[in-house]
């Protein structure tokens, strides 16, 4: 749990603020666009200028969280355009690495910065850090820091914070899934959240080109290690062919693991600039954030994602490689 010393330091770094810009990682997932959301309708509540602010396009099926979409960082604004900021709220990341769009403007910024975080992999970017690494979603920490402040937890808020926790535990599958996760969304749901609504939105909502994508990635698929570690992986002609983007690769990933015998799984993705993205997931035995730290990335025991330089085959060797050793412990 984050100590009460720093929470009540975050509600002074609020209070005093008038112009906030919320923001979070690139390629924002269900976590960080819940987090931004109800970090911003509460930002709203309290009479305060909220700039959320993403670094690609918000995907269309969390529209829905927000009242108008978020502004694109490049597209929609430049730094020079947010002179006028006196505070930036970070959620649900506090490394460089996954803030290549932002980082000159970071560094280059000379306002105090509030961080709600709950990775490991940490860059101390705040003045203030709300960091929890116990938590299993981001939007725990909102949800607790708000019931600290005491201020209403809306409708809206509501819906955001539960699919930040619903996205973040996969629905309440993944094993950090614990009883403070049950206990929140239930108080969530309480507040005016719609669980029946929010799966249908989430997960009932694939435009046909994601789904034809979803189907070029299912037919790479490869098993290895006695069927332990499956891999996948997606070109750019995928995206071509189909007329998807990337964003729609969300929770891809995740399709895999309803094989019996996986026990680690990565997806690579070839991306417009020749890197190569790659997303890991693990049942417990694989630690996947050592593996992606190692190459730049972060992010959980379980679930990590780094980038690699190309061509593909290389990647998915270094990170067969590098699989293998944990799984042969």
């Amino acid at each position: 749990m984050v100590n009460s010393s720093n929470l009540k330091k975050a509600v002074g770094l609020i209070k005093k603020s008038e112009n906030i810009l919320v923001t979070t990682h690139t390629k924002p997932d269900g976590d960080a666009c819940g987090c931004v959301a109800a970090v911003c309708h509460t930002l709203k509540s309290l009479r305060k200028k909220a700039l959320a602010l993403l670094a690609g396009e918000l995907p269309e099926w969390y529209a829905f969280l927000f009242d108008k979409k978020p502004a694109v960082f490049g597209r929609d604004i430049t730094a020079e355009e947010l002179g006028g900021i006196d505070l930036i709220i970070l959620v649900d990341v506090n490394s460089y690495s996954q803030l290549p769009e932002i980082e000159k403007f970071l560094k280059q910024n000379q306002k105090p910065v509030l961080v709600i975080d709950h990775h490991r992999t940490t860059d101390g970017l705040g003045d203030v850090e709300l960091v929890d690494v116990t938590a299993a979603a981001g939007g725990l920490i909102v949800f607790d820091f708000l019931k600290y402040a005491k201020w209403p937890i809306t409708k809206k808020i509501a819906q955001a914070l539960f699919v930040a926790i619903a996205a973040d535990t996969g629905w309440f599958q993944f094993s950090n899934t614990d009883s403070r996760v049950y206990r929140s969304c239930a108080e969530l749901v309480d507040a005016g959240a719609k669980p029946t609504q929010i799966y249908h939105a989430l997960y009932h909502n694939f435009s046909p080109q994601r789904f034809k994508l979803m189907a070029a990635m299912l037919s790479t698929l490869e098993l290895h290690f006695n069927g332990r570690y499956a891999e996948q992986h997606l070109l750019q002609r995928d995206f071509s062919q189909t007329g998807a983007s990337y964003r729609d690769t969300e929770n891809f990933i995740d399709e895999c693991r309803r094989i019996n015998t996986v026990e680690a799984a990565a997806l690579f993705v070839e991306l417009q600039d020749g890197r190569i993205k790659c997303s890991m997931r693990s049942t417990g035995r694989v630690d996947v954030r050592k593996i992606a730290e190692k190459f730049g990335g972060g992010g959980h025991k379980m679930a990590a994602g780094t980038h690699l330089p190309p061509p593909l085959e290389t990647a998915r060797q270094t990170i067969k490689a590098e699989i293998e050793k944990q799984l042969g412990k």
